[in-house]
């Protein structure tokens, strides 16, 4: 049951229109959802996960990362950019400290991405699903994943953001891409061709139209700002 983090979400996400992206109130949470989310994140922690299905264990995985990374930014708030967080921009950010024990693990969120969502699930909608509390990453839904609704979950996640600059763009007539397609290129079939291919999957006519003479990909970008609201 995931209604607790559907709620946070509901109160505390909102829709920024002009970038298609989703901001968090993080400075302005209510003392009540500081309260949910922490007693979510606890629970999370106390369930035998390896008990569930397939389906049950991905979008708890995925809620589980993002609840404690929203969770992270709004006990640090104020800050210009997550990788502030534990240590100062260039000290790697937060992503290697030791934050939840799942099953009597301790777990950092570099664990939950790369030890067990990218390796046991293989999909790379699973990019789509986590958020780094950055403009450059896929949005944060404003409701939670379940088993039930996951998968069709990422596809919606992986049209929205491959639709926007912030997945894709084209400068100049050259294809450029967010480097979340470099970072994790063998996630998405290795070579850029392959990357390509992934984002045509999602493209809407137009973008794919001009995917259709892009030879390669010009170059990346990403934006680490916060992906706050005011």
């Amino acid at each position: 049951d995931h209604s607790e983090f559907s709620s946070v979400l509901q109160n505390n996400v909102v829709l920024d229109k002009s970038l298609n992206l989703t901001r968090v109130r993080y400075g302005s949470f209510s003392a009540e959802d500081k309260k949910t989310l922490k007693a979510y994140i606890k629970r999370l922690e106390g369930t035998k996960i390896t008990q569930y299905n397939r389906d049950e264990q991905y979008a708890y995985w995925i809620n589980l990362y993002n609840a404690v990374t929203v969770d992270l930014v709004v006990s640090n708030f104020p800050v210009e950019s997550i990788k502030e967080i534990g240590g100062g921009f260039f000290s790697g950010g937060p992503w290697d400290e030791k934050l939840i024990t799942v099953e009597k693990k301790r777990l950092t969120l570099n664990d939950i991405e790369h030890r067990i969502l990218r390796p046991i699930w293989k999909n790379p909608l699973t990019h789509y699903g986590v958020n780094c509390a950055s403009i450059g990453c896929p949005n944060l839904r404003m409701e939670a994943f379940t088993g039930e609704n996951v998968l069709t979950a990422l596809r919606a996640n992986a049209e929205d953001y491959i639709n926007s600059p912030r997945g894709v763009k084209f400068e100049g007539g050259a294809l450029q891409a967010s480097k979340i397609y470099n970072w994790f290129a063998v996630d998405f079939g290795s070579s850029e061709q392959a990357v390509i291919s992934h984002i045509r999957q999602f493209a809407a006519p137009k973008l794919s139209a001009k995917l259709d003479a892009a030879s390669g990909i010009g170059g990346y970008y990403y934006d680490w700002s916060l992906n706050g609201a005011k």
